[in-house]
C-alpha cells in the first residue's frame, strides 16, 4: 500500500486575506479551526459541529481551510494531522486569528 500523499499548501507569501476570511466564514470550518487553537489534532478526532455531516463534506472543509493557508494537513503514517498555521497567519495578518477564532458570534 503506498504511503500517504503530501498535499499542497500555500507558502506564507501566497496566503491571501480574502481566502482566509472566506475559509473561516463558514460556521463548520470556523469550528474546525477553533479546535486546532490548542495544538495539532488527528483528522479523525477533529469534528464539525454537525455529527450527521458526510465524510466527503468534512474532507471538502479541510481542503478549503488548507488551500486558504489556515491549516496544515500532513500525513502521519496512515492518519493525517491537522495544524493551525498560527505563525504564518499572525505574521501576515497580525491579530486576525485572535479576533476571528476568539469570537463566539458565528
Amino acid at each position: 500500500m503506498p504511503g500517504a500523499v503530501d498535499l499542497p499548501h500555500p507558502e506564507r507569501s501566497q496566503i491571501e486575506l480574502t481566502a482566509v476570511l472566506f475559509a473561516l466564514s463558514d460556521p463548520e470550518r470556523l469550528s474546525i479551526a477553533r479546535q486546532l487553537v490548542d495544538g495539532p489534532l488527528d483528522m479523525a478526532a477533529c469534528h464539525a459541529t454537525d455529527p450527521d455531516l458526510p465524510k466527503s463534506t468534512k474532507s471538502h472543509f479541510m481542503k478549503v481551510l488548507r488551500e486558504a493557508g489556515v491549516i496544515r494537513n500532513e500525513p502521519n503514517g496512515r492518519r493525517r494531522i491537522l495544524t493551525l498555521r498560527r505563525d504564518d497567519l499572525d505574521a501576515k495578518f497580525p491579530g486576525l486569528l485572535d479576533a476571528v477564532l476568539g469570537s463566539t458570534d458565528s
